[in-house]
């Protein structure tokens, strides 16, 4: 077995652990697990410190996924290592030991894997999520629909070149991304949603 086999999933969720958004506000003197949603996300983190501070986050939030699974794809380390790459920097996001393993959605640091692992996918669950925050501009409905349109369009044919290993981390990533929602989901069904920008 190569030993890179087991360190890029470990580099993968050490990456994802980092929390970028967390610590961009920091920066501004704001805590995010005090105001606003109280998650560490970009979401919570556009709300609370403004466009430019959130797009940074966000960027960031995503390369800590893309980085660790384009190591993997360029170290040729095959399909399953790459998948558990991509999962394992997602975990790490989510479950951050630096905040008490209290981190973020999932959505942005998937977002960076996702686009090395199976860009096709993403592709097709981006133009999903910007459809439907365009027209109800709440980001958690765009990403709940996004994470089950990237399961489908990983699976259904041709699947975009993701492979069995990149699809079963694709079903994985959106279920985390759902179960992390599912107060939101409430939020939404009840009509108490915070909208990204404009009136409820």
């Amino acid at each position: 077995m190569n030993p890179l086999d087991a360190i890029l999933p470990a580099a993968g969720f050490l990456s994802g652990s980092i929390p970028w958004s967390f610590l961009a506000a920091r920066s501004r003197g704001v805590d995010l697990r005090k105001t606003g949603s109280g998650n560490v996300g970009a979401t919570n983190l556009f709300r609370s410190c403004g466009r430019t501070v959130g797009a940074v986050g966000l960027l960031l939030d995503a390369l800590k996924g893309a980085v660790p699974a384009l190591a993997s794809r360029l170290l040729g380390l095959g399909d399953i290592v790459l998948a558990a790459t991509v999962v394992a920097a997602v975990l790490g996001h989510v479950f951050t030991p630096w905040l008490g393993f209290r981190g973020g959605k999932g959505v942005a640091t998937a977002l960076g894997g996702v686009a090395v692992m199976a860009p096709v996918p993403l592709l097709i669950a981006l133009a999903a999520f910007v459809v439907v925050l365009l027209i109800w501009r709440l980001v958690s409905l765009a990403s709940i629909v996004a994470a089950l349109v990237l399961v489908a369009a990983s699976i259904l044919p041709p699947g975009g070149g993701s492979g069995l290993p990149g699809r079963i981390a694709c079903l994985l990533i959106a279920a985390l991304i759902l179960v992390r929602h599912a107060g939101n989901l409430g939020r939404i069904l009840a009509g108490t949603e915070k909208r990204l920008w404009g009136a409820m």
